[in-house]
């Protein structure tokens, strides 16, 4: 009898210990971080950096990378993830602003599939011409650019990496509140549309910031204005377009969502960690490499900015008629 009672204890003990081992190893179980571009871009590099630094917090925070379709297919996938908090991902200009507008048909919601978590980085873009075309057409602000297409109308063009592309979205909003014309260059790539406009080819471009700065600082390329609202810290002697033109805005930002659903205390918990990981010194420090900005924020600020940014590309991109099957 004593055997069997000891032999029951002896089982109700590893049954207890085995369910423990269970929470514990569930508890363990990596954060997943789907980032629809390929590995190496400042997307990919910004989401490793906030992984190392959130690990103490959140525990391991595994990269995913799932590029293809404009960042659709990485998007889907955080979409139809489990809500639970071990599935997040990256949400882009592209992906929760442009690509629901821009693409005749598309896997998900940008709307209602997903729980906002915060803001990472804002990327500004920046108004540049070829410095010598600049010169001698003597254009040094964006009211002598406007000026002079007014003053020439159809006279002016500019590149970009192709139809609706983020250069070509800014120069249709800069046309449309500018009320000029400059005809439209699609190029395979924001690359070839630089050398394009370093070549003289093209008249003025909007392009990344990061991207653009050395030719900036090498004196090949006049740097007009950033696209941001305010001032880049990056290069804070440049005045925005809004300065001219009030509120043009039209920069690349990208930030952490999770599948909706997912609960609110791990929303909570999601965001206290990554915004403690951006506000860190070090944080700016790299990002500022990369010329980009972190922006932390809450689940609500955050998700409101989305709304706000799908509303407003839903006209620039019809105004385009750009679209992609």
């Amino acid at each position: 009898m004593k055997t069997r009672h000891f032999l029951l204890a002896l089982l109700a003990g590893a049954t207890l210990l085995a369910t423990a081992g269970q929470a514990a190893a569930q508890q363990q179980r990596p954060i997943r971080l789907v980032v629809p571009y390929a590995a190496g871009g400042p997307i990919d590099v910004t989401a490793r950096m906030l992984a190392e630094r959130v690990k103490d917090s959140l525990g391991t925070v595994i990269i995913d990378n799932k590029p293809g379709a404009g960042g659709n297919i990485g998007a889907d996938i955080v979409a139809k993830a489990a809500p639970d908090g071990l599935t997040i991902g990256i949400a882009a200009t592209a992906t929760h602003a442009v690509n629901p507008w821009l693409y005749s048909k598309i896997p998900f919601n940008a709307a209602t599939d997903f729980a906002p978590i915060t803001q990472m980085v804002r990327v500004p873009n920046v108004l540049v011409m070829n410095a010598e075309t600049a010169q001698r057409l003597k254009i040094n602000t964006v009211a002598d650019l406007i000026r002079y297409a007014k003053a020439n109308p159809a006279k002016l063009n500019y590149g970009s990496g192709g139809n609706g592309s983020a250069g070509h979205l800014a120069g249709e909003l800069f046309k449309k509140q500018a009320g000029i014309f400059a005809l439209h260059i699609p190029y395979n790539g924001g690359n070839p549309a630089q050398l394009a406009l370093l070549s003289g080819q093209v008249d003025f471009n909007f392009d990344n910031l990061a991207t653009a700065a050395p030719n900036i600082r090498s004196g090949k390329l006049k740097a007009i204005a950033v696209t941001t609202l305010q001032r880049s810290s990056a290069m804070p002697e440049l005045p925005p377009v809004a300065d001219t033109l009030k509120g043009f805005s039209i920069d690349t930002w990208w930030g952490l969502v999770a599948p909706a659903g997912t609960p609110h205390d791990v929303v909570v918990k999601l965001n206290q960690a990554f915004v403690a990981a951006l506000n860190a010194p070090e944080t700016k420090t790299r990002f500022a490499t990369l010329l980009a900005e972190p922006v932390a924020n809450s689940p609500e600020q955050f998700g409101a900015f989305m709304k706000s940014e799908l509303s407003k590309y839903e006209a620039v991109v019809k105004a385009t008629g750009a679209r992609v099957d």
